[in-house]
């Protein structure tokens, strides 16, 4: 996955993955994706992340600030969901767009330094492992591998299905570009069936 399942890099304290919202190439009001519900509890921890953003192609095109909310819940015994909702800014580095290497889409190839704009989503797979909810982190806690080491052990790594590819991970993630003129001010990674990222639209001016 591209965008959301490489690892973040922090600040002192986002590649690649439900109802999902289709973001509309081109001028097209884009559709805000849909997190599960989830109850408010002691099962759910916030943290501001910053990181790197890579597109289709696997290279960097923005950097965000979010705000991280992961989600956990019991699916049996040993068997945890972790869902992360992240919401935040973009700023964008410069160069090859997000969505130039759509091989299906409608989308652009370059995009300048400097656009901005917002981004919302979430990231949902399974966990095996023993979970500790009062567990703190060494280090910040709002990148995933961190948190699900701290949380669940460090052996329960390996076993986050978002970390071992597409299957048992569903994410759909949505930005949209502030600076008009631009070709395209929508751009939208998901994955649909837990076995194929789909990308939709762009953030380019050319």
């Amino acid at each position: 996955m591209k965008r959301w399942i490489i690892l973040p890099v922090l600040l002192t304290a986002a590649l690649l993955f439900a109802a999902a919202g289709i973001a509309d190439p081109g001028d097209g009001a884009a559709k805000n994706p849909k997190p599960a519900k989830t109850k408010p509890s002691s099962n759910k921890f916030t943290f501001t992340v910053t990181t790197t953003d890579n597109g289709s192609c696997g290279n960097p095109w923005a950097n965000d600030v979010i705000k991280r909310t992961f989600h956990v819940k019991r699916k049996s015994a040993t068997t945890w969901r972790v869902e992360r909702i992240d919401r935040g800014t973009f700023a964008t580095i410069g160069g090859v767009s997000p969505g130039k290497c759509d091989t299906k889409g409608k989308h652009g190839t370059a995009v300048p330094a400097g656009v901005t704009g917002r981004f919302n989503g979430y990231l949902r797979g399974t966990v095996t492992g023993t979970y500790d909810p009062s567990a703190t982190c060494a280090a910040d806690c709002g990148s995933t591998d961190t948190f699900i080491a701290t949380h669940f052990g460090a052996a329960a790594v390996n076993t986050f299905t978002c970390f071992k590819g597409y299957a048992g991970c569903r994410f759909n993630f949505i930005y949209n570009a502030k600076k008009p003129h631009l070709l395209y001010r929508h751009w939208q990674d998901r994955g649909t069936n837990g076995k194929t990222e789909v990308f939709t639209g762009d953030i380019a001016n050319a």
